[in-house]
């Protein structure tokens, strides 16, 4: 395995960043039992995915949920270990499985033809949305003695949200042609 030299870590923590950033970018959905926020998270995750790949975004950002889970409020709502207790944390978590999903999608073929790299993000959308539906179901039910059934996840926490999200992935898919280019060659 290549060693991460300078190059990689500057990278990495841009994204961290990017990533951190997005989450103040918010619109809240008032749904049951709790707010769902739609930020630009996802698209920083996308797009860290396909111009860094699967081990590098992925490390983004796990370093990225590191730092929040610590206390730092980098997280749509705030920070601190609580945040494991909220049922969209479930949403965060997907973020490194995206990551990784997309990146190694990705990496089959590095074609940079949009369709490819839609078809990778599209495959991080849905890693995200397991994770993050999943999470819901058994942290509202289970951790918080909130009774919600699979067709309120699934309404609120899929029908409501991926429209939004799918749009992201068209961007990453848009933004990630013009830039691996460039920033491909740094990411190598």
């Amino acid at each position: 395995m290549k060693r991460w030299d300078i190059k990689d870590l500057t990278l990495g923590g841009l994204f961290t960043a990017l990533i951190a950033v997005g989450a103040f970018l918010k619109i809240t959905i008032p749904v049951q039992p709790v707010p769902m926020h739609f930020t630009l998270q996802f698209f920083f995750v996308l797009l860290a995915a396909l111009i860094l790949g699967s081990k590098r975004a992925f490390a983004s950002v796990i370093t990225y949920l590191v730092i929040g889970l610590c206390g730092l409020p980098i997280f749509a709502t705030g920070g601190g270990p609580a945040y494991l207790l909220k049922p969209t944390f479930g949403f965060l978590i997907g973020f490194a499985a995206a990551a990784f999903v997309t990146g190694r999608v990705y990496e089959i073929r590095k074609s940079t033809s949009f369709f490819w790299l839609l078809f990778s993000a599209f495959w991080g959308l849905l890693a995200d949305y397991a994770c993050g539906m999943i999470y819901f179901y058994v942290c509202s039910n289970f951790v918080l003695g909130v009774s919600v059934g699979w067709k309120l996840v699934f309404i609120n926490c899929f029908l409501l949200t991926v429209g939004e999200d799918f749009i992201l992935c068209i961007l990453a898919a848009v933004l990630a042609k013009r830039l691996i280019p460039i920033l491909g060659k740094l990411a190598k």
